[in-house]
């Protein structure tokens, strides 16, 4: 597991100000934060994708030089993870996208819910490397769901896991339940409520970033 927040960068203002109720009246401002950190998060993760020789012909010679061999696929969990996913595009923009429809069930009188999915696009997964974004890992329940709907379309050579703040039993819970995942966590929350919202969190994202849902 890699933890953005424990590093020392300028990665932490973006995620003071994800947090910051203030600052998230700017919508476009959230969006843009959301959009950074998917960017640091891929310069990240390209450390450790595979790199292969190669020549450069300059207009004045030539350069060897090392690239990328293959682009991740990035999965998202739609549809706060749109930011999140567009800034990994950014960076790996010949990768391909899947894309995942997730969504918390009826809660009932317990604040139980069971996750919901009614649509899912992928392209072949088999032998490639997954990117898996979603800005806020909770319990953990709607990821492993995506996942193990995403294995459907081939098993991957190996998957990342991208979330903006997760809660502690939530990456022990992927931890647990996705030991082959490899996770990249921007910050990590102690707590959840009853109502399985991370505390102290930063909110509903999809809602700060595209607006209130009914």
């Amino acid at each position: 597991m890699w933890v953005l927040a424990e590093q020392n960068s300028i990665a932490n203002n973006f995620l003071s100000e994800l947090r910051d109720k203030e600052i998230q009246k700017d919508t476009m401002r959230f969006r843009r934060n959301l959009e950074r950190i998917g960017e640091i998060f891929a310069y990240e993760i390209s450390k450790s994708l595979y790199l292969v020789n190669s020549k450069t012909e300059t207009s004045l010679g030539i350069k060897e030089s090392q690239t990328l061999s293959e682009y991740p696929i990035i999965a998202t969990v739609l549809r706060a993870a749109m930011p999140l996913h567009q800034g990994l595009l950014n960076f790996f923009d010949k990768s391909d996208s899947a894309f995942i429809g997730a969504y918390r069930g009826i809660h009932d009188k317990k604040e139980h819910f069971e996750i919901e999915m009614d649509y899912i696009s992928s392209p072949s997964l088999q032998g490639k490397t997954l990117i898996i974004c979603d800005p806020m890992l909770a319990t953990g329940k709607s990821l492993e769901k995506a996942y193990h709907a995403l294995l459907r379309f081939g098993i991957p050579s190996k998957t990342h896991i991208v979330s903006v703040v997760a809660s502690d039993r939530g990456v022990r819970y992927i931890n647990a339940r996705m030991p082959e995942c490899k996770l990249w966590i921007g910050d990590i929350d102690p707590e959840l409520n009853t109502k399985s919202y991370i505390v102290p969190g930063l909110g509903d994202a999809g809602d700060l970033a595209f607006g209130v849902k009914i």
